[in-house]
């Protein structure tokens, strides 16, 4: 079992250097790049400034202007690192990367790092928040539907769940600013922000009040299109072990049925819902754009939109660098996990 962890944590290794080269390449060969954007500014300041307006065509790193000094488009191509082949570009960038250095953000003009853990904590607070509160009240509702499977409370809730699922957080956000924000209906909560203007002149109850207050309508959106998957994961791995022989053998014994279940039923069901707790890592980088924009949330999601559209390209390879150690790490988690809840399973075999 230890050898099959280690070879699993020898192979992060060869693919997180896949996904990066590949990431790298894909980037750095996408039009509109950096050097292309800053001779567009000249071109737009020649423009304003009343005189002729230099033709402009500009490939990446490899790009020509007519009517820009050519020492001009060297330097560009120096100033972002373009004077370089691509793949030696890409070992400077590892190399940096090994040292947690990003590079700086082109639009930002600070390091990446600094960028990105200042965006870092409201997206942080809505994935852990969401992630606890979708287990708290999908795993009791899953176990609920199993027991009553087939009745109108399980129809009802089932109904609710996948309307919940069908919903876009966008129309769902909506939905809520109008009916409780004061759009149209009851003005109960506030529709933009994580805070208050004046949070920093609150107690501390006070302000954990007001951050709660914030948080009601942007976490629902975050929530309730999680629900359908988990809800109905663990009513069917509830119903699935219940159908097995064992459950039949022990009520066979004489044990009681409150007994079976608990004991038995489950535990065996739980071990699907507790591998996925390895995810819990991705609530690191959790950001939705569609209500980061809504409610006006400083968050990952809207930091790596603004940095696609920037071409920041900084700033995207940092994210997308941190997302897939992320999601490897969560993956090396959940089969720990599995192995812990179950004994039985051997990956070695």
């Amino acid at each position: 079992m230890t050898g099959y962890f280690l070879r699993r944590l020898l192979a992060m290794v060869p693919t997180f250097l896949g996904i990066t080269l590949v990431t790298f390449v894909i980037v750095n060969l996408a039009p509109g790049g950096p050097i292309e954007q800053m001779l567009r500014e000249i071109r737009f300041g020649a423009v304003s400034g009343g005189g002729p307006a230099p033709a402009v065509s500009a490939g990446g790193s490899a790009g020509t202007a007519q009517g820009v000094n050519e020492e001009i488009l060297a330097e560009l191509r120096r100033q972002f690192g373009y004077d370089k082949p691509l793949l030696v570009r890409y070992g400077l960038w590892l190399g940096n990367l090994a040292r947690l250095d990003f590079g700086d953000s082109f639009v930002h003009g600070e390091p990446v790092i600094r960028v990105i853990a200042g965006k870092f904590p409201v997206s942080l607070q809505f994935g852990v928040a969401a992630f606890v509160l979708t287990y708290l009240v999908c795993i009791p509702l899953g176990i609920a539907k199993a027991v009553r499977d087939g009745t109108w409370f399980d129809f009802g809730t089932s109904v609710l769940v996948f309307v919940g699922y069908a919903v876009s957080p966008l129309m769902l956000g909506i939905l809520l600013i109008v009916l409780f924000g004061g759009g149209s209906f009851l003005d109960w909560f506030p529709i933009s922000g994580a805070v208050a203007d004046f949070h920093d002149l609150m107690g501390p109850w006070e302000q954990v009040l007001d951050r709660l207050h914030h948080f009601v309508l942007p976490l629902l959106c975050y929530l309730i299109g999680n629900f359908a998957t988990l809800t109905l994961l663990m009513k069917n791995a509830i119903l699935e072990e219940i159908g097995k022989a064992y459950v039949t053998a022990a009520r066979a014994k004489g044990l009681a049925e409150r007994a079976v279940f608990y004991r038995h039923v489950l535990r065996n069901a739980l071990i699907p819902i507790a591998t996925g707790l390895g995810g819990f890592l991705g609530v690191f980088f959790v950001g939705n754009l569609f209500i980061e924009q809504i409610f006006s949330l400083d968050g990952m999601g809207l930091l790596f939109y603004n940095a696609l559209l920037a071409r920041d390209y900084p700033v995207l390879l940092g994210l997308l660098s941190l997302v897939s150690l992320v999601l490897m790490a969560g993956n090396f988690v959940s089969d720990f996990l599995y192995v812990l809840v179950d004994p039985r399973i051997d990956f070695a075999k």
